[in-house]
């Protein structure tokens, strides 16, 4: 049990370091991936990709992770999970530091504002799948329920990270506010859709073994 536990730990700590680098174009994974990854390992992150909404940034952004993950559904989901979350502290920070920016018309000032609440709202929610995700890796009892959990933590994620361009859509703002503001937004709700994808998925698999 102390093994499985420290095993999810290492990794999810490893992860956590490698994404804090996470770029905002996820296909720039592709062109920086180890040439010497085992093919079986990629093609697996590849098949499970095929599961989500946005499969190409799904193999794009975990194929880099290919040999730490290898044909492992928990570390799939798990690394899929952090990666959402980078994505989304990425996203907290510039909006925190837009709101400081001085000349924005209210409208747009209070949009960004909403942004900063729902971005962050969606970082605490994911990082509460991530605790979650550890403790059911570590065999806690009813898996079924911390799994259940999970997924209503990162759905909620998606739903605040959505409803962070309510405002500007309301108010039919435009400009390069909503456009920075929108392309952070849909990486971060893409991303953690297909965490959310992997991480039912991994439900299944782990509900229907013996």
């Amino acid at each position: 049990m102390e093994s499985c536990c420290s095993l999810h730990v290492l990794v999810a700590l490893m992860l956590i370091l490698q994404s804090s680098n996470y770029h905002i174009n996820a296909s720039s994974s592709a062109s920086t991936r180890p040439l010497n990854l085992h093919k079986t390992d990629t093609q697996y992150i590849k098949t499970s990709c095929k599961a989500t909404t946005y499969p190409k940034l799904c193999y794009t952004s975990l194929s880099v992770y290919a040999d730490k993950i290898k044909t492992d559904p928990q570390l799939l989901a798990s690394a899929a999970l952090n990666l959402s979350l980078a994505a989304t502290r990425a996203a907290s920070t510039v909006m925190n530091r837009l709101s400081k920016f001085h000349g924005l018309k209210p409208t747009v000032a209070a949009a960004v504002l909403d942004c900063v609440e729902m971005i962050g709202d969606s970082v605490d929610e994911l990082q509460q799948s991530v605790a979650e995700m550890g403790r059911a890796s570590c065999g806690e009892s009813d898996f079924g329920l911390l799994m259940d959990d999970i997924e209503t933590w990162v759905s909620a994620a998606m739903t605040d990270a959505d409803t962070c361009m309510d405002g500007f859509d309301e108010h039919g703002l435009h400009g390069r506010v909503k456009n920075v503001v929108r392309r952070y937004v849909v990486k971060v709700a893409h991303l953690t859709s297909n965490a959310l994808a992997l991480i039912n998925s991994y439900a299944s698999t782990k509900s229907s073994s013996p």
